[in-house]
């Protein structure tokens, strides 16, 4: 749990940089083909992807909530593990080992 607390901001989904047009009909950038950089992040809503136009200063927010939720993903991860591992010393302390497969 200590390791979990301080991971906030936590989030899922992924971040991205594209590249889009704007609405201006004389933009020399659009024009030229190199459009204007802009972020989206994607996440799953119901089994479905859905991608979401991110400010530029929400960036760093968005970042270090991703890295969060993947460290704490992986900390689930191994506790499924060690919860298994402890009911099993558990167990075999208190000698009362069933027959059968695990």
């Amino acid at each position: 749990m200590a390791e979990v607390h301080g991971l906030w901001p936590a989030g899922k989904g992924s971040l991205a940089e594209v590249r889009k047009p704007c609405i201006r009909p004389a933009c020399r950038a659009c024009a030229s083909g190199q459009k204007h950089p802009a972020f989206i992040l994607s996440i799953k809503e119901g089994g479905r992807r859905r991608c979401l136009h991110v400010p530029r200063e929400m960036v760093p927010v968005l970042q270090q909530a991703i890295r969060n939720g993947r460290r704490i993903e992986q900390l689930l991860s191994r506790t499924a593990g060690e919860l298994l591992q402890r009911y099993r010393q558990a167990r075999d302390r208190g000698g009362s080992r069933r027959s059968g497969g695990e």
